[in-house]
């Protein structure tokens, strides 16, 4: 009796756009398997790319339509296209982007207030709406990190929180700078707007500062630059002023004592989505992030504008080589020259250290099928959608503009994710293929799974699959449960991160220039 050998089935895999040079291989494809007519002629791991058609040595290398790369050698039709043959190369004039600023602005007009979306938050005095109702403790420079760890230590053991269960909780917000570098200098300008922001974040109830005394970042200077006063729900002192460890201790825990009730008198109400500020984010990205979680991102931020809410993309080194379809977008010609402006200095900025712009992707990108910033960059842009850009900011500082905007920030998650918190974001989304371990207070963060794989390895720390999307999931069905996640967290439902407790040590301030 002869067994039947069936044949195998073929590989998965995606053509992103007809002009194409690779596909992406949604399954590890074998040498001798055939895909597309094309037979493979090394093994491609899953995420990957393989050549369709040979590629010359110097041509460019398409994905999505775009240049992200070129071909270090020649290659040929079933190669695995990676870092071994592919890189940005010399031939930069081949890959001048055109900026076509405004060409495919259009104007998106919101739904009537009766037909948006709403959710459950907290309005607050000025207007605005948290979604968390936090107590904060600022440090105003590292040499105050260790009382303000102390106090919270302290508050959380009294458990006298458990009398307000309206509070969310309390947040040592400690940092590693505010003394020893230009006291007028860019750096001081960011680490300022950047503790406001925090303390005017809508999810914050209340705050304290806890300075040392004499460190470069003076409390007093700070509170006269934003109009600060101590209130009911904002104090300060320095340790040095108060006596000690032991005292300044002391103090935090009373000055917040008496805050509670004023804190614990909020209430959520319903409120549109247009008072939503989301933060988008990506880490640990790999090959199927441009195609799954990051476009399902852009259509629940479209969905989000309509409904008149505000979407805040950042990570300036991660849109680079993609910058041109952001431009394009931008509803003035001034707005798309401000994100240009910001990628020159991003170029300087890398160069005056010593390094370049693709030392980004790191190796766990490389590892999941990213080879090059710039195809790293055209997956990350995605999650902005397809609406308007309305404005361009810099790192940390308040955004006003409704619709989708753009905040100039580092790659690095915790660093990105501070500076738009400190600009107002009151509900965070975050995507990642490789399994980025995250949590944000006092905003929530939602993390959105690239991969069904790394969705059931790490179901506990991922609140959305979108690697179903590889399976037949339409990216609008993906968006549209997204933007409702949204609205379920904004209106207290805990995330993922927030159920393990994540939050406490993700406040990282970016840190520009010299530390003397």
């Amino acid at each position: 009796m002869s067994a039947t050998v069936l044949p195998l089935p073929e590989p998965r895999t995606v053509r992103l756009s007809p002009d194409d040079n690779v596909v992406v291989a949604v399954d590890a494809i074998a040498p001798g398997h055939a895909v597309e007519g094309v037979t493979a002629t090394a093994r491609v791991p899953k995420g990957h790319k393989m050549a369709t058609a040979p590629v010359a040595e110097g041509a460019p290398i398409r994905k999505f339509g775009q240049i992200i790369g070129f071909a270090s050698r020649p290659i040929a039709p079933g190669e695995w296209v990676h870092e071994h043959n592919v890189g940005l190369g010399e031939a930069k004039g081949d890959f001048a982007r055109d900026y076509r600023f405004t060409e495919e602005a259009r104007p998106t007009e919101p739904l009537p207030k009766p037909e948006q979306a709403t959710f459950e938050g907290y309005r607050r005095a000025d207007g605005r709406v948290g979604t968390r109702n936090y107590l904060g403790v600022l440090t105003s420079v590292n040499c105050s990190a260790t009382v303000a760890r102390f106090i919270a230590e302290e508050v959380n053991r009294s458990r006298i929180l458990d009398e307000y269960p309206t509070i969310d909780g309390i947040i040592p917000l400690v940092h590693g700078t505010g003394c020893a570098y230009d006291l007028k200098g860019e750096g001081a300008e960011i680490l300022k707007r950047t503790q406001w922001g925090y303390a005017a974040n809508p999810n914050m109830g209340g705050v304290i500062m806890v300075g040392l005394g004499c460190e470069g970042f003076q409390i007093d200077r700070w509170k006269r630059a934003y109009g600060i006063e101590e209130s009911e729900t904002f104090r300060s002192f320095t340790i040095q002023e108060t006596g000690g460890t032991r005292r300044s201790v002391e103090a935090g825990v009373a000055a917040i004592r008496e805050m509670l009730p004023a804190v614990a008198r909020a209430r959520r109400e319903s409120v549109p989505a247009s008072e939503l500020v989301l933060a988008l984010q990506c880490g640990g990205s790999d090959g199927y992030s441009g195609i799954t979680a990051n476009p399902a991102l852009g259509a629940a931020v479209d969905l989000l504008v309509r409904h008149g809410g505000t979407a805040i993309l950042s990570e300036t080194p991660e849109i680079y080589g993609a910058e041109h379809l952001l431009t394009a977008r931008a509803a003035t010609r001034e707005i798309g020259e401000k994100l240009v402006a910001m990628i020159r200095w991003w170029e300087e900025y890398t160069a005056r250290n010593g390094g370049e712009m693709n030392n980004n992707p790191s190796p766990g990108n490389k590892a999941g099928g990213l080879t090059t910033i710039l195809e790293k960059s055209l997956g990350a842009t995605a999650k902005g959608g397809t609406t308007t850009l309305t404005g361009v900011y810099r790192y940390a500082e308040p955004v006003t503009a409704k619709g989708f905007v753009y905040m100039d920030t580092p790659g690095f998650d915790p660093v990105a994710a501070t500076g738009q918190v400190a600009g107002g974001a009151n509900v965070l989304c975050f995507t990642t293929g490789r399994g980025s371990a995250y949590g944000c207070k006092p905003t929530p963060s939602i993390k959105l799974a690239t991969n069904s794989e790394i969705y059931r390895r790490m179901e506990e720390d991922m609140d959305i699959n979108c690697g179903d999307i590889l399976d037949g999931v339409s990216i609008e069905d993906k968006g549209r449960e997204i933007f409702e996640t949204v609205l379920r967290v904004a209106s207290g439902a805990p995330s993922k991160s927030e159920q393990l407790g994540y939050g406490d040590a993700e406040f990282v301030p970016w840190q520009v220039g010299a530390v003397m």
